[in-house]
């Protein structure tokens, strides 16, 4: 009650405020200052946890120049469409995929939240889908998911597993790019905030400042279930191990192709971060699109369907279903998704193809 709509942009346009009024640092200082007030912050990070690093902080300058509501409308509009364009080209073309793609209730999590999931999506979805085209691109793209490191675990994996080098190449150079930028324009004051301000991160998963109940990854799932942090943190390590483990051995097959190790690696990237919320379910539209496609192609599998009407549906009733019966759904959601697009992946027998024909 009185949360102004899209809460958590709230925090990026403040703290874009800030910067274009000499003092960036101060986003990372609310952050500080937040966590040792930490009952004002229980429910969502809000104003005083501004805790991404100083690319992101660059990217949210232009929609701080303007009045709270139309930053947040720009800043919809803007990511929501390229998140968009990125997602129809995973899908087979027929007359409901832009209808399909806007109707996934991450979507509208992500509107509600005024969050970054629709900018993480595009450039995931737009870096993996061009690896085998134009890869110093895709490395750009990539590289450019420094704005949200936790989301870009797998990216590493996918790169040397699959022999990427140019798109690592263009992604350390987008990367060095985005650090540089930030430095000249937000000054080296902005860095030294945010590493004093890091510790917050852990705080949150340590102290529940975020309700384990709205995140969806293993960790978060042993929380709800009342598991002390630090095995907790060990289910999670064991399970984001295996998932690297799956993804190396899936993009080494003979004949896998680019496209089907690019789904599994968003597929994989969403049980890798201990720290992941509903919002950041957009990622799945990715793996989610590939494996409807193949099905369409190929014919569906067993399971197919039932994992991608689950996955369909999950960021609409995780939550939900987590904060009433204490049953954490999201984490085996998610690993079964992973484990089907493992298996698509596996009988494509190096089809080249794009993930579509449009």
């Amino acid at each position: 009650m009185g949360k102004p709509f899209g809460t958590d942009f709230l925090a990026f346009w403040s703290a874009a405020r800030l910067a274009l009024a000499g003092v960036p640092e101060a986003a990372w200082d609310l952050a500080r200052i937040g966590a040792m007030e930490r009952a004002s912050v229980v429910v969502d990070p809000g104003l005083s946890s501004f805790l991404y690093p100083p690319p992101f902080l660059l990217v949210c300058l232009p929609f701080g120049m303007l009045p709270y509501c139309g930053g947040l409308a720009a800043w919809l509009a803007l990511t929501g469409g390229l998140y968009l364009a990125a997602i129809r080209r995973w899908l087979v073309p027929h007359h409901g995929v832009l209808m399909t793609v806007t109707a996934f209730p991450a979507v509208i999590v992500n509107i509600g939240h005024g969050q970054n999931g629709f900018l993480t999506g595009a450039l995931l979805a737009s870096g993996l889908g061009l690896a085998g085209r134009r890869p110093w691109l895709a490395g750009m793209l990539l590289g450019t998911m420094i704005v949200k490191p936790q989301l870009a675990l797998a990216l590493p994996i996918f790169v040397i597993a699959g022999g990427h080098w140019r798109v690592m190449g263009g992604a350390l150079a987008s990367m060095g790019l985005w650090c540089l930028a930030s430095m000249v324009v937000l000054g080296q004051e902005s860095w030294v905030a945010f590493f004093h301000a890091a510790p917050v991160g852990q705080a949150i998963l340590d102290q529940g400042l975020v309700d384990p109940a709205k995140m969806v990854s293993l960790y978060a799932a042993m929380r709800v279930l009342h598991s002390p942090g630090w095995l907790a943190f060990v289910v999670q390590l064991t399970g984001a191990t295996g998932a690297a483990l799956m993804l190396v051995f899936v993009t080494r097959a003979p004949g896998v192709s680019r496209e089907a190790a690019g789904a599994l690696t968003a597929a994989v990237t969403l049980l890798m971060s201990p720290f992941l919320l509903d919002y950041d379910l957009t990622l799945a539209a990715i793996p989610i699109a590939w494996l409807f496609s193949q099905g369409v192609r190929r014919g569906f599998r067993p399971w197919d369907k039932l994992v991608l009407a689950a996955c369909f549906a999950l960021p609409l009733v995780g939550r939900s279903i987590a904060m009433a019966t204490g049953v954490p759904v999201a984490p085996v959601i998610l690993w079964a998704l992973a484990i089907q697009v493992a298996r698509a992946a596996l009988r494509t027998h190096g089809d080249a193809g794009r993930p579509n024909c449009g």
